[in-house]
């Protein structure tokens, strides 16, 4: 197995499976490119006995056709003929199967399974058998069914009500990497940029593995922002289109959802988005804004004290949030359109905003580097029509820290006003809550502050971009 970045916890589960005295059956979801076919790959490598990778859009005589040349493969000798329905596949399936016995686990993996089962094709009916009347028979098999289709995955195999019920052994949602990942990875590949760089290169592609393998060792982030994003060859420069078709029926629906965030900085509430999204309130529209929460597009952002009404719905992912802000209205300027554009104000402006978005997923880090990650705490944020607080971590010992979050290209200085915007919120939130608790106000910035009469005065934590990229 080749050194993975990352995903400890991922293999742990999967090594744990693949010793198990049992079969097993794990389902394995996340969005396009987020690695979750090499890490099956690389984790099972000696293991895998068959393996299956759905057509997309491929009909049901182009899957069965693909299924049984899979088997021809592993069976060289066997005259076998492709089959017309999926029933008969799973027994060519059964009869590979009963060749192979020992005591070792034998991997039966399945990607891109929803592609596979196509309308009216009765493949997971049949996958559903298979699994219920052979599978469990033995003790020897491990099976993993992957896709990227986040819709197909929760609701007919997470969520199923039928023979899958209660049948999964394991699900493992993979996200993209974090800071401390994305550092790694990028180091594996000799490329050894500042925590500076990476955090402006994160905030564009995120810590999709496959994004950051096409960065170009020799190149400046600014560069390589310019080719993968604004050149016609560039893996992003159309990815957005292609993303959300892949991953969604009715991916139209996905998208209104995902635009209408975008045009809000702070989030907008359910019924906000409603309005904004102009998709009609119900079943259909909670489905959607659930599958893009599961698939890691849109995030939960509580108000304090969680007065559910004011919950936010925020755009949490970072390539959507940069298409739809830079790369899809300019893409047509072509090659040297990023090395203008970052050093305008409309890319300060927004990678102030992209910073907090950072920092709210990397709450565990500023836990961890607070000192607090083993006392029980919940973050959220606050407003009233006077002051706004984007990040607050209410703690079980009695501490309260309101967080301010700065992303700046040099120390950042604590003026006579931000002083007073600073005096104000503390108040405003103390006044408002009647909160018997300390309040600490934190900073949280890209190369800390500088020091002065105000800084001293009023920030009881300071922290920098580093504890970012922390494990």
């Amino acid at each position: 197995m080749k050194k993975i970045i990352g995903r400890e916890a991922e293999i742990e589960i999967l090594k744990r499976a693949l010793h198990s005295k049992q079969s097993e059956l794990i389902a394995i979801y996340g969005r396009r490119r987020v690695g979750k076919t090499f890490l099956i790959r690389e984790v099972f490598e000696d293991c895998i006995c068959f393996e299956v990778v759905g057509l997309y859009r491929g009909g049901l005589s182009d899957q069965l056709e693909n299924f049984s040349k899979e088997i021809r493969k592993r069976r060289k000798n066997a005259k076998i003929i492709s089959p017309k329905k999926w029933s008969n596949a799973f027994v060519l399936l059964e009869n590979y199967l009963d060749e192979l016995r020992g005591e070792n686990k034998k991997v039966i993996f399945i990607d891109e399974f929803p592609w596979i089962a196509t309308q009216k094709s009765k493949f997971l009916m049949c996958f559903e058998n298979f699994w219920n009347s052979y599978a469990t028979k033995r003790s020897d098999l491990l099976i993993v069914i992957c896709g990227s289709s986040a819709s197909y995955m929760l609701q007919k195999i997470i969520k199923n009500k039928g023979g899958l019920h209660n049948r999964i052994s394991q699900t493992i949602r993979l996200l993209p990497f974090n800071l401390y990942e994305t550092a790694l990875f990028l180091k594996s590949k000799k490329i050894n940029y500042t925590q500076y760089d990476i955090l402006q290169l994160y905030m564009v592609m995120g810590g999709i593995p496959h994004y950051l393998e096409k960065v170009q060792k020799g190149d400046s982030v600014a560069q390589n922002i310019d080719h993968l994003c604004f050149q016609k060859d560039g893996i992003l420069y159309d990815e957005f289109n292609q993303l959300f078709a892949s991953l969604f029926d009715d991916s139209e629906r996905h998208k209104s959802i995902i635009k209408a965030l975008a045009s809000s900085k702070k989030g907008f509430t359910r019924d906000t988005l409603i309005k904004k999204s102009k998709i009609s309130g119900g079943g259909d529209f909670t489905k959607k804004l659930e599958e893009l929460i599961e698939s890691g597009f849109v995030s939960e952002y509580l108000y304090y004290q969680n007065k559910s009404k004011q919950t936010l719905y925020r755009l949490s992912d970072e390539y959507s949030m940069f298409y739809l802000k830079f790369i899809e209205n300019i893409k047509e300027l072509g090659k040297g359109t990023w090395q203008k554009l970052y050093i305008s104000q409309s890319y300060t402006s927004w990678s102030g905003f992209s910073f907090e978005t950072l920092c709210i997923k990397h709450i565990y880090q500023i836990k961890k580097a607070l000192g607090i990650h083993s006392v029980y705490s919940t973050n959220s944020y606050w407003f009233n029509k006077n002051a706004q607080i984007d990040l607050l971590i209410d703690r079980d010992d009695n501490i309260i820290n309101l967080c301010e979050l700065k992303f700046y290209q040099s120390p950042f200085t604590i003026t006579k006003s931000y002083h007073a915007n600073l005096v104000n919120k503390r108040n405003q939130f103390k006044i408002e809550t009647a909160t018997a608790k300390n309040i600490f106000l934190t900073m949280i910035t890209t190369f800390g502050l500088n020091s002065n009469a105000y800084s001293l005065e009023i920030i009881e934590n300071e922290l920098t971009m580093g504890c970012l990229f922390e494990a």
